[in-house]
């Protein structure tokens, strides 16, 4: 047939025929509507219906099948569904800078879209915090934005590679970072310098239609503009995005002086206040970066030389190459 295709991972069956109490013995259903702000329906016949049109199900004459998007998403008990108790998201807590000597290890149970609040709420715990004074009442935050926390994970999460064997999404916390591992590497048409404002490719598109319904995750292509942004609101290093022949990581570094900032640290963070400031419609100045890194007025000409590093490595590029201006110079990413 012209328009046969072969089925996603998402809409493959994660379980043999099933009867429909128990497809919600094994679902939590509850836990979506909420997320939609659904009423739960009246009866397992509507329930069902609901359910199949999410594509967590697949009815059959005599039952139904649970997909794999139903289970990864709304499982009660992910070590349920054969095949994908390798794919529970796991927290590791290491002390020091290293992996010599693990702390603890937390591996999650539900499905991603159903737990996903509760892994939200545990790392809030274990994270280190820092005091703030919010309209003269002081409260304890964790070192990292909530907002980067989120959208790290949920992009971990949508795209992976579920085709992967043995292996599922990671999150490892370090004295100085916190990494967020997922299987499977970028697209060969993505670029790791251009992830920043541009629309992804999923492999997972269900799912991750899913997470943005759920509000669990952004619009298209804004995720990683939020990260940068709330990295650039507390202060911190630079986003590192890095991968493998299959993974793909990005790690958040803890707060940091710029004095302790690497070269190559102070650059990047130069190119991604750039690509920020470009996809706000905006420029990078000598103004806003000093801003971006919480630097005094007196530290200008230390700006100054960042930008001009930046230029010289290829990073960042005069909006407008005529001008002689260097006070008033502004700035945009190289390719832009």
């Amino acid at each position: 047939m012209l328009n046969s295709r072969s089925p996603r991972w998402e809409e493959l069956r994660a379980t043999t025929l099933l009867r429909a109490d128990e497809v919600l013995g094994k679902l939590d259903t509850e836990s979506v509507l909420r997320l939609l702000n659904r009423p739960v329906p009246d009866n397992a016949e509507e329930l069902m219906q609901w359910l199949t049109g999410e594509k967590f199900a697949e009815p059959d004459d005599n039952g139904y099948y649970i997909t794999n998007v139903g289970a990864i998403a709304a499982a009660r008990r992910l070590a349920e569904f054969d095949g994908l108790e390798r794919k529970r998201i796991r927290v590791i807590r290491y002390k020091g800078l290293n992996k010599v000597e693990t702390i603890d290890e937390m591996v999650g149970q539900k499905g991603y879209a159903v737990g996903f609040e509760g892994l939200i709420a545990y790392l809030k715990r274990i994270l280190p915090h820092s005091e703030v004074i919010e309209a003269a009442l002081r409260r304890e935050v964790t070192v990292y934005p909530e907002i980067a926390l989120r959208e790290l994970i949920a992009n971990a999460l949508i795209h992976q590679d579920f085709t992967t064997p043995g292996t599922g999404p990671m999150i490892e916390i370090f004295a100085d970072r916190i990494e967020f591992t997922n299987p499977g590497a970028l697209p060969p048409s993505k670029k790791i310098d251009r992830l920043i404002g541009t629309t992804p490719e999923s492999r997972n598109e269900i799912l991750a239609s899913a997470f943005r319904r759920y509000h669990i995750c952004e619009e298209r292509g804004t995720g990683f503009m939020k990260v940068v942004a709330g990295v650039e609101l507390y202060g911190l290093p630079p986003v590192v995005f890095a991968q493998g022949e299959n993974f793909f990581k990005v790690t958040l570094y803890a707060p940091r002086k710029f004095s302790d900032m690497s070269q190559s640290e102070r650059i990047e963070a130069c190119y991604q206040h750039a690509v920020l400031k470009y996809f706000s419609s905006g420029t990078m100045t000598n103004t806003t970066l000093r801003e971006r890194l919480k630097m005094h007025e007196k530290q200008r000409t230390q700006v100054s030389n960042i930008i001009r590093d930046a230029v010289e490595a290829g990073r960042v590029k005069r909006k407008d190459p005529t001008s002689t201006s260097s006070k008033f110079a502004e700035y945009v990413p190289y390719w832009a």
